[in-house]
């Protein structure tokens, strides 16, 4: 799996600055989501039958593609967030809100891309529901039904 997030974050740790200087960096500097698309891109290529993960994937992907977007509240992503990385629910509640609406104009501005139209996926899951297995049953369900659709 390649994670854009995991990249984001591999990045501002080179430049180091924190997840939200390198937000703010990358909001004036759009070489700073060429690069991250380039890294992504690039490791993509390296192999086959991958994973792509974050914001801009299905948008990225193309035709070719299973473009899945995986919903959850905001509630529930900042308390899964916190259950991973540790702190306080109102400091990365804070965090989560500024990166989202920092990402959402630098989408719009460079990619000319609305992140919150979700009409370009093939499949919409609301992970509030279902936990992690459910939701990869629900997956593997839609991979086994597409038939051809990655031999065309």
């Amino acid at each position: 799996m390649i994670s854009a997030g995991d990249v984001f974050r591999n990045l501002a740790k080179e430049h180091s600055m924190s997840l939200g200087q390198f937000g703010k960096l990358a909001e004036s500097d759009p070489a700073i989501d060429r690069m991250i698309d380039e890294r992504q891109k690039d490791i993509a290529l390296s192999r086959d039958n991958i994973i792509l993960e974050g914001r801009l994937a299905g948008h990225m992907a193309g035709d070719e593609a299973l473009c899945i977007w995986l919903k959850a509240s905001l509630k529930v992503r900042v308390e899964r967030i916190v259950g991973r990385e540790g702190s306080s629910f109102e400091a990365k509640l804070n965090e989560t809100i500024e990166r989202e609406s920092s990402e959402s104009l630098r989408y719009r501005e460079i990619y000319d891309i609305d992140i919150n139209d979700l009409s370009i996926y093939d499949l919409v899951i609301e992970s509030n529901r279902w936990n992690q297995y459910q939701i990869c049953d629900i997956l593997k369900t839609a991979i086994d039904n597409l038939g051809g659709f990655f031999n065309e």
